[in-house]
């Protein structure tokens, strides 16, 4: 039983095991997507630009492409450090991917460099005894992409390409010890269901990515088939994925079909080519200098810090009182200090933190503030981790559009109380 009073009982029923198979009805196209912001600067709102989109168990997001299909989440959804599963937005790699399962066919295969491989059904992952949870962001590697200046090729997120969820499912180790993994093996490769159009001799029409065997992402990582107490949305990656807090969701694998174990390191498509970032402090290059860069495939979330509220699309009248709220997180350890600032980052003061749902999860955070006088002021806000890292205020760039942690700032409007 969970926090929210969903058993693994419930989690069978709902995904429909009780009657052997379910087939998830087929995705609707959404409307053809707005062009994105093409400003001689960065993008200046604080989610991407596009249509309101409504697809099956989802409320309106934010489209960037449907094909794959891309889906941003608004910035009101982010006042709470769980996000709801209609709210979670959605990032898909290769078209055409799963609009339906039949649960009576779907196995999860352990196979590769192993004594005993295995072929797990989804009420093989549900009963077992090792179930376990935790409260972790998945964030795509390239959040705030828009962000970017000069302007880089790829998805344009806004900020709203995260979210926070309750995962529930079983330790990938757990299933690597049943399997018996063979000596001399040194990685675990993650394979899902979707599958692309592209040419086979690139080997990206395979959705493959890697984890290091002996390395500590791998001890946090699960395969998850539970989110916030249900089974994952279509879109979400059901029947399971991988999870894997403090890692980008480049390895949070969907719809996941096979872990491979490897005697040698993948080369692949989705780990030598794509989702590469420099080899220098904060991945960061120029554009002169990306092309002869050494790089290494992105792996953990640098600290983050948001103001959600206030968004400035209202005036603040002069003396009345106001909550700055927002959220933070790290894939380097817990947030232990957020600082906000009310006069463009010329002052700090420390803001009060919310509850602590894990090291990897949102941290919210509020902080009480009275204008003091009429005109425009900048808000802001930084946060420091667990490993002593604080969020800076320098921009980063590489050609990826990868690894964005600049301090945000929103531009507030205070007017006479009378």
């Amino acid at each position: 039983m969970n926090d929210d009073g969903i058993s693994r009982r419930d989690l069978l029923q709902a995904a429909g095991l009780g009657a052997g198979a379910l087939a998830v009805a087929g995705l609707a196209r959404g409307q053809e997507p707005a062009p994105p912001y093409t400003g001689p600067g960065p993008n200046p709102y604080w989610g991407s630009v596009g249509p309101l989109v409504v697809l099956p168990q989802k409320a309106p997001l934010i489209q960037l492409t449907d094909r794959p299909v891309q889906l941003e989440t608004p910035r009101h959804w982010f006042l709470e450090p769980i996000t709801p599963n209609a709210a979670f937005f959605v990032r898909w790699h290769l078209d055409p991917h799963p609009t339906s399962v039949d649960l009576s066919r779907w196995r999860l295969a352990v196979e590769g460099h192993v004594e005993r491989p295995l072929s797990l059904s989804l009420e093989d992952l549900v009963r077992r005894d090792d179930v376990t949870e935790v409260v972790a962001v998945n964030q795509c590697s390239g959040n705030s992409r828009s962000r970017f200046q000069p302007r880089v090729p790829g998805a344009q997120w806004g900020n709203g390409a995260m979210g926070c969820a309750r995962w529930t499912g079983v330790p990938l180790r757990a299933l690597l010890r049943d399997a018996g993994v063979k000596a001399g093996a040194v990685q675990v490769q993650l394979e899902g269901l979707d599958r692309g159009q592209g040419p086979p001799e690139l080997g990206s029409g395979r959705y493959r990515k890697a984890l290091d065997l002996e390395g500590d992402a791998l001890d946090r990582a699960l395969v998850a088939f539970g989110m916030n107490g249900e089974p994952l949305p279509l879109l979400n990656g059901f029947p399971a994925r991988v999870v894997v807090p403090g890692l980008f969701s480049t390895y949070w694998v969907k719809a996941l079909a096979h872990v491979r174990v490897l005697d040698r390191p993948d080369d692949g498509f989705w780990m030598a080519r794509a989702y590469r970032v420099p080899l220098t402090p904060r991945g960061s290059t120029t554009p002169a200098e990306a092309a002869g860069a050494t790089t290494a495939p992105i792996s953990t979330m640098p600290v983050r810090s948001f103001l959600v509220a206030p968004d400035g699309s209202a005036k603040l009248p002069v003396g009345l009182p106001v909550v700055l709220r927002g959220l933070a997180f790290s894939g380097r350890g817990a947030v232990t200090r957020v600082d906000v600032s009310t006069d463009g980052g010329a002052t700090w003061r420390q803001a009060r933190l919310g509850e602590d749902l894990g090291p990897y999860a949102f941290r919210a955070w509020s902080a009480p503030w009275t204008p003091a006088r009429p005109g425009r002021t900048t808000l802001c806000v930084r946060a420091q981790d667990a490993s002593g890292e604080v969020q800076g205020d320098a921009p980063v760039w590489n050609p990826g559009g990868y690894l964005w942690n600049a301090i945000e700032r929103q531009e507030v409007v205070v007017g006479p109380a009378s």
